[in-house]
């Protein structure tokens, strides 16, 4: 009997297919991995390319190498005096644009994340809220504004609605930093006789730091690559931004495609530099955000 029970018993079915858990070192991984990093920069790396080459070898071979390494296109564009002013402009709106985001958005996380007060919960979604409002939609009452206050023409009018489309990613990053800051930290604090202002400066923004320079550099990369604003809101030359630079130095000299292509490229290379130093940054410092 107990043979038979054996015999009668069925064997575990085996899969014919072995799985084969994931892996990093699997060499597929990294071939998909250059393949999507080829395909994202062949175009950077086709544009900066191109502006060292002539309008007729673009013509007879677009996709082609330079035979002859033109690097006058690249010295017309940076001997010129248009672009350094469209830098300089975008210099200012970026650099102005951060430092009110950073600056509003810290204090009224400090505000949100430490102090207890009725409607604290939906000031909190409000700004969360405002996530889902982009800028394309407010963009005629923000003109209509702009004009009213004055301020068409002038890098304050970008400046200034900018930092209030900044100001709800800024809070929502911001805020798990601040409240993940101890209680104890704060009535120590308070016990040895610093103000809530002291407490804000000596404290809050030093353990705020990574939160600080995380939105600070998404802040500065966005506004210096906003177009849709300053296409509104400027419409002299004098006062055009990098990006709006691009787009009318294109229409200025659209016959002569690889000083386009160059004046292009120059273009790109301070975003692409800035981000590329402090990419660990924001990557450290949402991670913080996530935690908190």
């Amino acid at each position: 009997m107990a043979v038979t029970a054996v015999a009668g018993r069925r064997a575990p079915r085996r899969s014919s297919r072995s799985r084969k858990p994931f892996s990093w070192t699997d060499p597929s991984v990294y071939f998909v991995a250059l393949l999507l990093i080829a395909t994202m920069l062949a175009p950077v790396v086709y544009i900066i390319l191109g502006g060292f080459r002539t309008n007729a070898e673009i013509t007879t071979d677009p996709a082609g190498l330079p035979t002859t390494w033109q690097t006058q296109n690249y010295l017309d564009v940076l001997t010129g005096s248009t672009f350094w002013q469209q830098v300089a402009n975008s210099t200012i709106v970026a650099l102005a644009t951060t430092a009110g985001v950073v600056t509003l958005g810290l204090m009224t996380s400090f505000i949100i994340a430490r102090y207890r007060f009725w409607g604290r919960g939906a000031m909190y979604a409000l700004f969360a809220a405002g996530l889902m409002f982009p800028l394309t939609v407010a963009i005629t009452p923000l003109y209509i504004l702009v004009k009213t206050l004055g301020l068409m023409n002038t890098l304050p009018g970008v400046i200034l609605p900018q930092i209030g489309f900044g100001i709800p990613l800024t809070i929502i990053i911001l805020v798990p930093f601040v409240r993940a800051i101890p209680d104890e930290i704060q009535e120590a604090a308070s016990i040895d006789g610093c103000s809530r202002l002291g407490f804000f400066w000596r404290m809050v923004l030093p353990l705020a730091m990574p939160g600080v320079i995380t939105v600070a550099i998404l802040t500065f990369i966005q506004s210096w690559n906003g177009y849709l604003l300053p296409l509104f809101i400027l419409n002299r030359e004098e006062t055009f931004t990098l990006p709006l630079g691009v787009q009318a130095f294109a229409s200025e000299y659209s016959v002569d495609t690889a000083k386009v292509l160059a004046f292009t490229s120059l273009s790109m290379i301070p975003a692409l530099v800035f981000f590329s130093l402090f990419q660990r940054r924001i990557v450290g410092g949402l991670t913080g955000a996530v935690k908190g």
